[in-house]
């Protein structure tokens, strides 16, 4: 354990699905977490793992907040985009700039910002073309991290579908929730939490203010083949094959099915020498086949 004036800490804002990945992480190698969640339920389980965990809406700041990115070394940021825009700059900026012992600060955001491709592989060069309120949000919010670069180790991480432990495509099917619907043409592209935070830790390690990183794994693949997969593995039949037209759909997912991309990682291979413990979703889904 390192002496507790010298160890690094990291402070999360959203100690969610994500994070605690990382987080976890992290205290296996002796690290100090501390972050944020919404409700004291989530607070008190998450206390139990010796994490510090301070309640925060996104509507104001508080002095314990304040103190503890005061004494962060790092601070990812995992919260999305409201209609008011970003609440952790809103109700920390001055704070976070002000942090004397930042080395980095990782930005949560979303391959959605690409918007609609046509199929075609798009990397971190590729145009903003965010289709939905939230992705031109994101874009906007981005933006604003960016800007502060200069003062600050500021990196921003551009995830596709995160699925995990208790959060996958097996966990939909036993609960009768998986859709297969079918849209010809459509991929969609998805990132193992392992790896999320894998790619997360390779950065803290190699810190280059202002980078953007796509992080995704190495398929592409229609959300069909992926459920059919699912339920090959649980000896169940798949559910009725939809067609996309007839599919009654939220706005929000509607939004997915509306996108058509294929996700290149080759950055964070190259630069941050990420070597993918789950490459596409059959090798994550068979693991995860122990875990239920």
């Amino acid at each position: 354990m390192q002496d507790s004036l010298h160890a690094d800490r990291l402070f999360c804002f959203g100690l969610g699905f994500s994070a605690m990945a990382l987080a976890e992480r992290l205290l296996l190698k002796g690290w100090q977490v501390s972050g944020t969640c919404r409700d004291i339920d989530s607070q008190n389980l998450i206390n139990a793992k010796n994490i510090s965990v301070f309640l925060f809406d996104g509507s104001q700041a508080t002095p314990e907040i304040s103190q503890a990115i005061s004494r962060a070394t790092h601070l990812l940021v995992t919260i999305p985009p409201q209609p008011s825009g970003d609440v952790v700059l809103e109700n920390f900026g001055e704070e976070i700039s002000r942090a004397r012992h930042l080395k980095w600060i990782g930005y949560i955001s979303s391959t959605g910002v690409y918007g609609d491709s046509q199929g075609e592989w798009v990397d971190e060069n590729s145009p903003l073309r965010g289709s939905t309120e939230l992705n031109r949000r994101r874009i906007e919010v981005e933006s604003a991290w960016l800007k502060r670069r200069q003062g600050l180790p500021v990196m921003i991480f551009r995830c596709v579908g995160i699925y995990g432990p208790g959060r996958n495509l097996l966990v939909s099917v036993k609960k009768g929730r998986a859709r297969r619907i079918g849209k010809p043409g459509l991929v969609f592209s998805r990132i193992h939490v392992v790896d999320l935070a894998q790619t997360l830790e390779a950065s803290i390690n190699k810190p280059q203010s202002g980078e953007i990183y796509n992080v995704s794994d190495d398929c592409p693949c229609p959300p069909a083949e992926a459920v059919e997969y699912a339920c090959d593995l649980l000896g169940v039949e798949p559910p009725p094959l939809v067609p996309y037209e007839e599919a009654d759909l939220s706005p929000t997912a509607r939004g997915f099915y509306n996108t058509n991309k294929r996700i290149s990682n080759q950055k964070i291979k190259e630069v941050l020498g990420v070597k993918l413990r789950y490459s596409d979703y059959r090798s994550g889904l068979k693991a995860l086949l122990a875990d239920l």
